[in-house]
Formats: structure tokens, C-alpha cells, sequence
């Protein structure tokens, strides 16, 4: 018989608005976890990494979650541009190896504090969809422990267990626990981003923009101000720089063209007076963040952490919501429906729902994932307090929108 005890914990996702009663294992092979599988016959189990999704999916009510992060190899084959990782690996642990060698992830999320099991439940996607997609189409297989205790390798390529592994990506747990998987990696010259940065006074134009500027670079984004009627935003271009460039910039320096030292710079209190997010902080900060990008546009080094993972900078920053946490909306509509990004802004504005990171990307072509978020079109992502007056009755109406247009909800 194998130790499998369990702790109770009362447990939240990021948003910090849904909290649960689960018991929590934390097993350290694959034959624990099929006894945990076959010690609980009501199978009411979930997968659960670093617990970063904005929601609640990897949590149950008093039911058995298993956190993965004891499964934590990582086997790297730089010849080949492949690496093999746990389900548990974080891609924080994951780039501290890859990077000062020269080498990182496909597809990278607004966060680096996710599990790789996590990223292929969600199917994470990030800057440059639009170029590349989302982070499981770089996945060559997985290892997964389904709900009868069995373990089994899906793979892309394989006809007889490739529709197990689309529905595993974007899938968010329901196919089983991923234990093992491995992708691919891309090669890099230096951990700095050369990146272009452009403020922009409304959102017609920034929607235009964007646009020119997918078929220029292979990361952009933008940021939009949510209090400012007009829709003000930042466009922010970039791509992996050179060494030839970092030399020409920096000439009388001698850097470590490879160096990666992400840290944290500042607590939530820092970022915004007293550590609470109303619309005098967020206005406050909105002008501050258009403003600080020049008229004229802007060029600039950044480093990777600060380009892809820019709020990993700041400790805790899901506190700054209140109590009873945040949301974030986000949706994916077809071009042909694009006007529901300013109808949605409205909306928000509408209601008064202080929102600091609102951001918009563009998708490319999906992939076969059923249940993968990403689709050709525009995205938006909002962070919103729960606590904000009439929230749901305006997100529901919203949904029904957006799902009329063929639209889609992020899990």
C-alpha cells in the first residue's frame, strides 16, 4: 500500500473569487497516482499546477486535486531543438535552463509561474498567434493518466490517438492528468527583445495598426486605456534581438548577450496607493502608462521577463482587486465581428469596472483542438473586480453576443 495521504486546504485560482474545500495529494510517481484514481470511486479529481488560471478549474469542492509538481524532469535536446519535461515543470524553472543557452519556448503566456501541464490544458497562447498559434502545436506528445488509472502517449501524428490529444489541449483536465510531454524549443542569439512601441489616441486606429503590424513582426499586443471613451492604447511590437544590434546599441559595453535574471521589483502596494484598485488608481495609472511612450513612438531594449511576463515583476499583484477578487473576460470574435471589442469596452466603462491590464492581440488560423480558445480574429482580455455593480447582467448579454457572432469564452 503507497502513502497517498492527503491535506485539506481551502483553495482559490488567481482571481481569488471562488474558493473551495479540496483534499490535496501530491504524488511522486505514476503508480500513486493510479491509487489515488482507484481509491476514489467517485473520480471527482482535478490536475492542479501552480494555480494561475483566472477561475476555478483546477480546484474541487471537497473533492481530490492532485498537484503535479513533484513531477518536475527535464531532459533537453538542444541538437534537436526538443526538450522533455514533467506535467509539474513550471516554464519559470524551464527558461532559467534555456535561456543562458541560447534557446526558448514557441509560445510563451503573459505568466511564466505555469505549469507545463497547465499550458497544454489551456492551450496558452500568447504575443505572436498570429505568426505561430498556440503553444500546443508545438507538442509532439503527451503523457497522460486517464480516469481509469491508465497511462497512454498521445501524439499529433499518430491516427489512433491524435483526437485524444486535441481534446487534451485546450481541454482543461478532462482528458486526465499530463504527466510527461514534449516539445519543441526555437533558437535565439540574445535574451533581449528589440522592441517598437507606439501610443495611439483611438481605437479605430490602434485596431488598424495592429494589423499592419502583424505582417511586420512576430510578437505584438496592445494595451488599451478601459476609462478613456476614445480608446486610447500602446501597441507593442517586438522580436527576438540580435547580437549585431544589442553591439551596435550598447558599443562601449560588454554584455552577457545571454543573461537571465528575472526578479520581482515591487509589491502591490507600490503599484497602486493603499494596494486597492478603484477608477481613480486605474485612471491615475492609465495616464502614466500612455504617457509614458513619446508621441513620436518609441524604441527599445527590453529583456524577455519584462517583454512577455511583465507583471510576474510585481509580487501579488491579484490582491490589488479587493477581497472578494476579479474576473478576467476574455473572448475571441471573427474580424467580421470586431465591433464588439468597442462595444465591450463601453459596456465595461458603462458600469464603471476598473480594468488596468486590458489587452488586445489578434489570432491566427485555430488548430484542431475542440475545445483550444484561439480562432482567427481579435481577442480581449479584461481584469475585472467581481465586486463591480451589475458585472454578470452585462457579461451575459455580452456572451450571447459574442457567441451569435461565432465567437468564443476563454476556460
Amino acid at each position: 500500500m503507497l502513502d497517498n495521504s492527503f491535506r485539506e486546504e481551502i483553495i482559490s485560482g488567481w482571481g481569488r473569487s471562488l474558493f473551495s474545500k479540496s483534499k490535496i495529494y501530491l504524488p511522486s510517481n505514476k503508480s500513486q497516482i493510479e491509487e489515488i484514481i482507484f481509491d476514489s470511486p467517485s473520480k471527482n479529481i482535478i490536475a492542479r499546477g501552480m494555480g494561475r488560471s483566472y477561475g476555478n478549474p483546477a480546484q474541487r469542492n471537497l473533492g481530490a486535486v492532485i498537484n503535479l509538481k513533484l513531477f518536475n524532469h527535464i531532459s533537453i535536446d538542444y541538437d534537436q531543438l526538443k526538450v522533455t519535461v514533467g506535467g509539474g515543470v513550471t516554464l519559470d524553472d524551464l527558461l532559467k535552463k534555456i535561456v543562458p543557452n541560447g534557446f526558448f519556448i514557441p509560445v510563451s503566456p503573459g505568466t511564466r509561474f505555469v505549469t507545463v501541464g497547465g499550458a497544454i490544458a489551456a492551450d496558452v497562447h500568447g504575443k505572436n498567434h498570429h505568426v505561430d498559434g498556440s503553444f500546443c502545436d508545438f507538442v509532439d506528445y503527451i503523457k497522460l493518466i486517464d480516469g481509469t488509472g491508465k497511462q497512454i502517449t498521445l501524439s499529433p501524428y499518430d491516427s489512433e490517438t491524435s483526437k485524444y490529444f486535441w481534446a487534451t489541449c485546450g481541454g482543461m483536465g478532462l482528458t486526465g492528468l499530463i504527466i510527461e510531454a514534449k516539445f519543441s524549443l526555437i533558437s535565439i542569439k540574445t535574451s533581449l527583445m528589440n522592441v517598437v512601441s507606439e501610443r495611439i489616441d483611438d481605437l479605430e486606429t490602434l485596431m488598424y495598426k495592429m494589423k499592419e503590424n502583424d505582417l511586420k513582426y512576430k510578437y505584438n499586443v496592445a494595451w488599451i486605456d478601459s476609462l478613456n471613451a476614445n480608446g486610447r492604447g500602446v501597441i507593442t511590437s517586438g522580436e527576438h534581438a540580435l547580437e549585431d544590434e544589442i553591439n551596435d546599441y550598447f558599443s562601449k559595453e560588454k554584455l552577457n548577450l545571454l543573461k537571465y535574471d528575472p526578479k520581482a521589483i515591487a509589491n502591490t502596494p507600490n503599484l497602486f496607493p493603499g494596494g486597492v484598485l478603484n477608477n481613480l488608481t486605474v485612471k491615475i495609472f492609465n495616464e502614466a502608462w500612455f504617457r509614458k511612450v513619446p508621441k513620436n513612438g518609441k524604441n527599445s531594449f527590453d529583456t524577455i521577463s519584462s517583454f512577455f511576463h511583465p507583471l510576474d515583476g510585481v509580487k501579488n499583484w491579484n490582491k490589488i482587486y479587493g477581497p472578494k477578487g476579479f474576473l478576467q473576460y476574455q473572448f475571441v470574435v471573427p474580424d467580421s465581428a470586431a465591433y464588439l471589442i468597442s462595444r465591450t469596452l463601453y459596456e465595461l466603462r458603462k458600469i464603471g469596472a476598473p480594468s488596468f491590464l486590458t489587452v488586445l492581440k489578434r489570432f491566427g488560423n485555430s488548430n484542431q483542438g475542440y475545445l483550444s480558445f484561439p480562432m482567427k480574429g481579435w481577442t480581449l482580455a479584461a481584469d475585472v473586480p467581481i465586486s463591480t455593480s451589475g458585472l454578470f447582467a452585462v457579461l451575459n448579454d455580452l456572451d450571447q453576443e459574442i457567441s451569435e457572432v461565432g465567437g468564443k469564452l476563454y476556460l
